[in-house]
């Protein structure tokens, strides 16, 4: 017989081998309700108004959580655009959105509606190099390093001592001391090594997590050094017991842009949470660009070079990417493109890889010149007196003109049910045209198709076929065309036989690219 110590050995391995091939981390579970599974960013609400959401709309349509626009008091810039918010001028909770005692109040009404908060957290530098006040009222020198309100100096920023390049800026970002020691453009780029600047991050995400906040979205990580960060995690409290188990701990999800090659690679950071695989974003944009056929979807994820599901925090579009501060505009997708940003959604939504995060932004004048956004730094909208407008739901629960509130389309919102009711059931009964129509079931639960066709006579266009749903015999309704009101479908209907089959319609012109159905749409005969 082996002695025990064999069996426990063997035990110790293979939890470690699990741990180092799946990525799994202690700070990657979301701690959502239930089946819920989507986290939406409310890009610079204020948080009166994102209170009110959690309890109208967040947690009665299924959503998970809401990342918010960072928290801590930050520069007041000219024209006041979005990006000041990213810089920092010390770690008191006061921003455009509102002081600490809304924040707490948010918190908590949204915890009791079922909707986690996720703080979006600027932990790698400080302003640029200019003066002024911030939020709460502190002053700050950027070019002296000195933010009063923390109090940070000179001591605790890199320098020629730790940055090798002539101005302190980053130029080669592949270059792993150059992207973490030097300045992202013009930032002033705090010393994690210090253990003092370390301990004022940790007191001020211990305060949030103290408050009732889930995690953590963690800004510029591929700036930061992966050990100087498990050293401040290290320190973090476990979540509120009013809302959360004990022992939980944060969660913390990474924007690392990575895309491959020799850049800083996102599997140094999977051991610190999930990762926001820009990957993901990047192909499915390709494919619903057209630029790629929708049929290679069929084994889209780890097979595609992507980091494993349970690592991945994904995305179609994000603060940065609507404007063109991250990927390319003219290959991103926004709002502008209403049609391509829903079908795109959509295939997010109903695909098994991952946590979603959907992008929920205010209009703005897009004025395209020479590929660039003119208009890619407006802010929230505001009054005349500078103060962010507050959010008001029409009827057909869209949004008051200023704000574009993707996540209450229809076609978006109502996917976050299929996702809700999909659960973890696997991709099943996968079809395609051998090109730019597919379909497939999430088990026996849930059922789309997309139709991108653009080849050939509009017959060919169209998707028409019968097809195997998976569902269980009955009649259910298009979630994308309509809701099912009262036991009647307001859009479109598919009849299912006892076999699971159902003729399949999807129009090469029709408003919408795709049509879905669920268990929970079905009309009850």
């Amino acid at each position: 017989m082996l002695p025990k110590f064999f069996f426990i050995l063997i035990t110790v391995l293979t939890l470690l081998v699990s741990l180092f091939v799946n990525g799994d981390s202690k700070f990657s579970n979301p701690h959502f309700i239930g089946n819920r599974s989507v986290i939406t960013h409310l890009m610079e609400w204020k948080y009166d108004d994102i209170g009110d959401e959690c309890e109208r709309f967040l947690g009665p349509y299924g959503y998970g959580g809401v990342q918010v626009s960072p928290v801590n008091e930050h520069a007041i810039m000219d024209g006041r655009p979005w990006y000041e918010r990213y810089q920092p001028v010390s770690y008191d909770i006061h921003t455009r959105s509102g002081d600490e005692q809304q924040f707490r109040r948010m918190v908590q009404r949204c915890n009791k509606a079922g909707v986690r908060i996720y703080v979006d957290i600027v932990l790698n530098h400080m302003t640029d190099g200019q003066s002024g006040l911030g939020t709460n009222g502190h002053h700050y020198d950027g070019v002296a390093m000195q933010y009063p309100g923390v109090p940070f100096g000179p001591n605790d920023f890199h320098g020629h001592e730790t940055c090798p390049t002539n101005d302190l800026e980053i130029h080669n970002y592949s270059n792993r001391i150059e992207a973490r020691n030097c300045r992202l453009v013009g930032l002033r780029d705090l010393k994690q090594q210090s253990e003092y600047a370390k301990q004022k991050q940790v007191d001020f995400l211990n305060h949030l997590i103290d408050i009732g906040v889930a995690g953590f979205r963690s800004d510029a990580s591929t700036h930061q050094w992966p050990d100087d960060l498990r050293s401040i995690y290290s320190r973090l409290h476990n979540l509120n017991n009013e809302f959360f188990t004990e022992n939980s701990h944060p969660f913390i999800y990474h924007e690392t842009i990575y895309y491959g090659g020799n850049g800083i690679n996102s599997n140094e950071y999977t051991s610190l949470g999930r990762i926001i695989e820009f990957r993901f974003y990047k192909e499915i944009t390709n494919v619903f660009r057209n630029n790629n056929q929708l049929r290679w979807l069929r084994n889209f994820g780890t097979e595609w070079g992507l980091v494993p599901s349970g690592d991945a925090l994904v995305m179609i579009d994000s603060h940065d990417l609507r404007v063109g501060h991250t990927g390319q505009l003219g290959f991103n997708i926004n709002c502008f493109e209403a049609r391509l940003l829903k079908a795109a959604t959509a295939f997010m939504l109903a695909w098994n890889y991952g946590i979603p995060r959907v992008m929920s932004s205010y209009f703005w004048d897009q004025i395209i010149r020479d590929g660039k956004d003119v208009n890619d730094w407006v802010g929230p909208p505001t009054d005349q007196h500078g103060n962010i407008l507050s959010v008001h739901p029409n009827p057909d629960m869209t949004c008051n003109h200023e704000w574009i509130c993707e996540h209450r389309w229809r076609e978006i919102y109502n996917m976050v049910k299929f996702k809700l009711i999909a659960g973890q059931e696997p991709v099943n009964n996968w079809w395609d045209n051998g090109d730019n129509q597919i379909a497939f079931s999430r088990g026996n639960r849930a059922f789309i198709a997309i139709n991108l066709q653009k080849n050939g006579n509009d017959h060919d266009k169209n998707l028409q076929k019968r097809l195997q749903t998976g569902l269980p015999p009955g009649i259910y309704c298009d979630i994308i065309s309509g809701n099912l009101i009262n036991n009647r479908c307001m859009g479109k209907s598919i009849q299912v036989d006892k076999n699971g089959l159902s003729d399949i319609y999807v129009g090469h012109d029709e408003f919408d690219a795709l049509v879905a159905y669920h268990i929970g749409a079905r009309v009850e005969s």
